[in-house]
């Protein structure tokens, strides 16, 4: 595989030890923005999930840079539609350099959240739910009940919504998806990385792609930061281009 200047060919991810992982894929330094990190595993046809769903792509290589993503993100930036999916529930571990895991903020405009879902119930931290000023006030109310930490924002864009992570200090963000989400981010060029699993599996059938929606007015070029292999498993990051 031929590699783009800078990137770094880390050979088998069975051979790293977890310092080692961390600091390839460690955040910059000294952030005064929020950074935009996309995480997202992939058959090699294009397909994001089976039967609806993305577990049916992982391998156990991707549960482990999964769950060192996590524990380098302040916050866990995931569509409403991806919550539902899967079933999400809070992160487990504590964020390196904090004391607590990291918050999944959820952006929902109807703000249609189940309060008895995992998301609320099994957690150490209170999800963010970004959510409209014309979100129905029943559902604000009973997410704030069952604890929720409900913002309503005049209008939910990508601006509006790394603007109020940025006011709360959370600069290393790690967006889950789903495709929607990822595609309105990339469509106003918000992406500083994307870190994408490739799942040795031809898919086919309807299933999305990991960015949907409004094309990009001008597309953004990505240089290859980054290769781990696990048997036929791919796990690469790119970088935008300054």
């Amino acid at each position: 595989m031929r590699q783009s200047a800078g990137s770094r060919d880390l050979g088998d991810l069975d051979r790293l030890d977890d310092q080692t992982l961390a600091d390839a894929y460690a955040y910059p330094e000294a952030l005064t923005r929020p950074f935009v990190r996309v995480n997202f595993v992939s058959s090699l046809d294009g397909a994001v999930s089976v039967d609806g769903r993305s577990g049916g792509l992982g391998s156990a290589a991707d549960r482990r840079v999964f769950g060192l993503l996590r524990r380098l993100a302040e916050v866990i930036l995931v569509g409403a539609g991806t919550v539902r999916a899967e079933d999400y529930r809070g992160a487990r571990r504590a964020t390196i350099g904090r004391d607590g895991p990291p918050p999944i903020a959820v952006v929902s405009g109807s703000a249609n959240l189940d309060p008895h879902s995992r998301l609320l119930t099994d957690t150490g931290v209170p999800p963010i739910v970004l959510t409209s000023t014309e979100a129905p006030a029943q559902r604000r109310r009973r997410l704030r009940a069952a604890g929720a930490d409900v913002v309503e924002l005049p209008t939910l864009t990508p601006h509006t919504i790394l603007g109020e992570l940025g006011r709360r200090g959370l600069h290393r963000v790690l967006c889950e998806g789903g495709p929607s989400l990822h595609g309105e981010l990339v469509a106003v060029d918000a992406v500083d990385e994307l870190c994408l699993t490739l799942s040795p599996l031809l898919v086919a059938g309807p299933a999305a792609r990991i960015a949907t929606g409004v094309a990009a007015p001008d597309p953004r070029t990505m240089t290859l930061a980054g290769i781990l292999r696990a048997d036929d498993v791919l796990l690469l990051r790119y970088t935008r281009l300054r």
